[in-house]
């Protein structure tokens, strides 16, 4: 199983930016399709982004598309969080997940999760 190291995350106002890295080791990057989520306070888990394993098919949940970036670095084992605009309501801690051969976009399906992140958006 790939093991997952985030970093990134923190307070910022609305309207701000973030980026949140995530870095695998332990097995073939390459392998794994990669995914971010977040879970609220009381709420669960739900996908965010999504991106297979060659970085040619990418996929968001409608509440952040257009704000929002996933890509991955197959040379660096990374894939990214970019996040624009950010608004109250994206206030979570967030997770980035592998799972192997496929698309990591429902949690049931991950492999592999990072520690968390909290992002924390004021208004």
């Amino acid at each position: 199983q790939v093991q997952l190291v985030q970093s990134g995350g923190g307070l910022v106002q609305a309207g701000g930016s973030l980026r949140l890295s995530c870095t695998a080791s332990g097995d073939t990057f390459s392998n794994y399709g990669l995914g971010w989520f977040r879970q609220a306070l009381g709420k669960e888990r739900e996908f965010v982004a999504a991106v297979s394993r060659g970085g040619t098919l990418i996929y968001y949940a409608d509440s952040v598309k257009g704000r929002f970036t996933i890509s991955r670095d197959n040379a660096k084992s990374t894939v990214y969080l970019q996040m624009n605009n950010l608004k109250p309501e994206d206030t979570a801690e967030y997770y980035c997940g592998g799972r192997r051969w496929d698309v990591a976009k429902d949690p049931v399906t991950v492999d592999s999760w990072g520690q968390g992140a909290q992002v924390t958006v004021s208004s």
